[in-house]
């Protein structure tokens, strides 16, 4: 028996790879499906079954393409409808993999047609469990999201998660080993460990949600307190898990191409394609296509995206770092932005060759920003962090406008005041003034280093520290 989960850092997400014999499953697998193929291949084992725990609301599954590529069967736990060929598995229906069974659990409350899969060995001893997003280490997933496809409240699916849990989950044996598919910095929970297993024994000791007195009416509670809206590409890629989606390698062709800067310029003026430069923020500011948008490859990339570019179906086109075009395309059809439509060959440089116009994004370090407070001038610093960030500690005096609100906020600032704008490091600094950079305002300074080169120069007034987990 081999288990293997492959995650994915950037989603903070889970899949997993199991093999007995020659036989293999493959759990919740990300767009791109080659890796797995060719682990399969590497073994000389076959996959057998694509098994899907719910619906996913964060990212895209590969399981349409795996199966199409593979043979493998698609397997849903019950109450699923889907656009394409998979079986819909009963409760307590079980899978042979090789010498290992698999069985679905139903556990509806994070979504209907949630189903954990439990594994047990040669021996008929339960060893595994791959819980979906019905349990986290250390949390449990978030009864929200499926309101509208259930009819239901979120308090009505707490109160059905809270039963599958202490029904299907908690009467498991202590020593199943949990393998969930998130972890912390995944949106759908809110107290996920940065551990990605567990034995089931130990969270019953340390999750919350699974205290042994814990009434229903507390769980539910405290299930659904301090839930921040989900993203609003979330239905979209539950529409798209749902009802299929276009081919990876499509996509994968259709967003590589490559573009002249004349091309490129062509296609921007004809399409109404968002220009999403890719780079380090620090280097973005010094030069970049004029109203092009900085979202980083090497932070939370496709979660930014998603919640920042409404349209699933919004054109982009792409300037990245040379050779990490493919990477780019991949990260964005992970949540479901199939529609990039090339990128800008040889980058900046290229552009700036061919003589065309760059525009840039005035920075400062925290001590050059001290040096302006001091001297009494009046100075509007802006802090783009969460309002849970800026409510634990923060420059007395600084507004709160976090990112994740910039379309619904922009409203609030005028274009004629110098604004100095700053988050945690810097990586979401860069994405909000971009942003407004594109929609005309040119009065923004960011702050090199952001809160914590702020904190670290000790020439700030800043507030008391307060502990998050204290906040209502």
């Amino acid at each position: 028996m081999h288990i293997e989960q492959i995650y994915t850092g950037c989603l903070a997400q889970g899949a997993y790879y199991i093999q007995s014999e020659n036989e293999v499953a493959i759990v919740d697998p990300l767009r791109e499906v080659e890796p797995y193929i060719a682990k399969a291949k590497a073994a000389g084992a076959t996959i057998k079954y694509v098994f899907e725990t719910h619906f996913h609301a964060d990212f895209v599954s590969g399981h349409i393409d795996l199966a199409r590529e593979t043979g493998a069967q698609i397997v849903y736990g019950p109450n699923a409808v889907t656009g394409f060929e998979a079986h819909i598995a009963k409760d307590n229906e079980t899978f042979k993999v090789g010498k290992l069974t698999i069985k679905v659990l139903h556990t509806p409350g994070h979504t209907m047609e949630s189903a954990c899969y439990l594994l047990s060995d040669e021996f008929g001893k339960e060893t595994a469990l791959f819980s979906g997003d019905t349990l986290f280490i250390g949390d449990v997933g978030r009864p929200d999201l499926a309101q509208k496809a259930s009819g239901l409240t979120q308090e009505g699916l707490a109160g059905i998660l809270f039963d599958s849990l202490r029904t299907r989950i908690l009467t498991l044996p202590d020593d199943v080993i949990i393998y969930p598919a998130h972890g912390a910095g995944s949106a759908c929970g809110k107290n996920m460990s940065k551990e990605t297993t567990d034995t089931l024994g130990n969270q019953k000791k340390y999750n919350y949600a699974l205290r042994p007195n814990m009434t229903r009416e507390e769980f539910i509670t405290e299930v659904t307190r301090g839930l921040t809206a989900p993203p609003v590409y979330f239905p979209l890629n539950v529409k798209m898990n749902r009802e299929g989606y276009e081919s990876f390698e499509k996509v994968l062709s259709q967003g590589t191409q490559p573009l002249t800067p004349d091309a490129f310029e062509a296609a921007a003026n004809s399409t109404g394609a968002i220009l999403l430069d890719t780079r380090d923020p620090l280097v973005f500011a010094k030069a970049f296509v004029p109203n092009s948008i900085n979202i980083g490859i090497d932070g939370s990339f496709a979660p930014w995206v998603g919640a920042l570019v409404p349209d699933i179906n919004q054109q982009i086109l792409l300037i990245t770092e040379d050779g990490r075009e493919e990477e780019v395309v991949t990260r964005l059809a992970r949540v479901g932005y199939d529609h990039a439509i090339g990128y800008l060959k040889g980058g900046i440089a290229a552009w700036q060759a061919a003589g065309n116009e760059t525009d840039s994004i005035v920075s400062l370090t925290a001590d050059e920003l001290a040096d302006k407070v001091s001297n009494h001038s009046p100075v509007k610093i802006l802090d783009v962090r969460k309002a849970p960030e800026y409510y634990a500690e923060h420059i007395l005096d600084a507004e709160n406008l976090p990112l994740d609100d910039i379309n619904s906020n922009m409203a609030r600032l005028d274009k004629n005041e110098t604004y100095y704008v700053h988050c945690a490091g810097g990586y979401r600094s860069m994405i909000f003034n971009s942003m407004l950079r594109a929609r005309g305002f040119t009065n923004l300074v960011d702050v090199q280093g952001g809160f914590k080169a702020i904190k670290d120069s000790g020439r700030f007034n800043i507030s008391a520290y307060v502990c998050p987990s204290t906040m209502p």
